[in-house]
């Protein structure tokens, strides 16, 4: 069914919205907790497999409006190091991108936000898109239930074990539906997922970030530094412009973080930009006094950006001079890059299309 705006979706209520809604509908209160199973545990994707759920009130439910948003997988793509890039079909025709990334025992889905993306940092693809709407939280959950359904078929009993909110969008510029969508990943009968094993990235959107440590839901949280000074900031990033890293800094230094969490700061090197030992120095003073560690992720190269990766060296000079002056630095390695997967690289290789008008809040 084609996505209305003002259509009710089961998959974007909480469990109780789906009480209230069945209750509307004349359902027994016990149907809630079996839809909400079929939907969020099983996945779904049609209400006709909803086998339990009497007819009655399914056809209550179409006569209503209310409908299941379900994505449909256009392509599928595998890297040489086993990643997979999942380009995914919403309901009125836009494209998203979602990534699973196996590591040991570890598979973690990088899941999209919205698609495209507003806030034009200079090194992203998908920055260069635009801003074509926000993804509802039923369409943010799907990514996960539709990698879960590949995982069964390609690779039997494995499961997603880990989140990042990383994928297309800034998913702080979304917020009640990224919100939304945390409380339905983590519900015991659903997808069960740990706050403790999901991660939101975000480029550094203030407001956000404060309105984030005002719930009661506790991802771990990923800033995307990427300069150790406000002039360089301001070029790469133009939200900086609006939130220079003072600002931001002291925003996180009242983040209310849980005994034994750390913030991750994530660092991309371009080469002759930000990846001097300079740049090193500064990094690690900003970080100073900070519960976190620090991601260093070599710019990973597409044709809508000038910047060019770091050689092998100067990446390790840089990561080795940060770590020497007491912060704790991990290189990620690129992952998918092969089949533009990897971090940056997201934008569903289409010509930039024309943003609209976003007015931040």
């Amino acid at each position: 069914m084609s996505r209305a705006d003002n259509a009710i979706d089961l998959r974007s209520l909480s469990l109780e919205e789906t009480k209230e809604l069945v209750a509307k509908h004349g359902g027994k209160p016990y149907r809630a907790q079996q839809l909400w199973r079929w939907v969020h545990d099983k996945g779904i994707r049609s209400l006709d497999e909803a086998s339990n759920i009497p007819k009655s009130l399914r056809a209550s439910f179409d006569e209503a409006g209310v409908i299941l948003s379900s994505l449909h997988v256009a392509e599928v793509q595998r890297s040489v190091d086993g990643t997979r890039k999942m380009r995914l079909e919403t309901s009125d025709g836009r494209s998203i991108e979602s990534v699973l990334i196996p590591d040991g025992d570890k598979m973690t889905q990088c899941i999209s936000s919205q698609v495209g993306c507003a806030l034009d940092c200079q090194f992203c693809a998908t920055a260069k898109l635009g801003l074509m709407r926000n993804l509802t939280a039923g369409e943010i959950v799907d990514q996960v239930y539709v990698a879960k359904a590949l995982l069964a078929e390609e690779m039997p009993g494995q499961r997603i074990t880990n989140i990042v909110y990383m994928g297309m969008g800034e998913p702080l510029h979304n917020f009640a539906h990224v919100t939304q969508s945390l409380r339905i990943l983590t519900s015991d009968l659903g997808a069960n997922l740990s706050y403790r094993r999901i991660t939101v990235s975000t480029v550094g959107l203030v407001p956000g970030i404060r309105k984030l440590g005002q719930e009661d839901i506790r991802p771990n949280l990923a800033v995307s530094l990427n300069a150790s000074n406000d002039e360089v900031r301001d070029v790469i990033m133009p939200i900086n412009k609006k939130y220079p890293i003072a600002v931001l800094l002291q925003t996180l230094r009242e983040f209310p973080l849980e005994k034994r969490r750390r913030i991750t700061f994530e660092y991309v090197l371009l080469a002759g930009v930000n990846d001097s030992l300079d740049d090193a120095v500064r990094v690690a003073k900003l970080l100073k006094g900070f519960p976190c560690k620090l991601n260093v992720i070599p710019f990973n190269p597409h044709p809508l950006a000038p910047y060019k990766r770091p050689s092998v060296e100067v990446i390790d000079a840089f990561q080795q001079r940060v770590r020497d002056l007491g912060i704790a630095t991990y290189l990620r390695t690129p992952r998918g890059d092969d089949i533009a997967a990897a971090c940056g690289q997201l934008a569903n290789r289409e010509e930039p299309k024309q943003s609209e008008l976003v007015q931040l809040r």
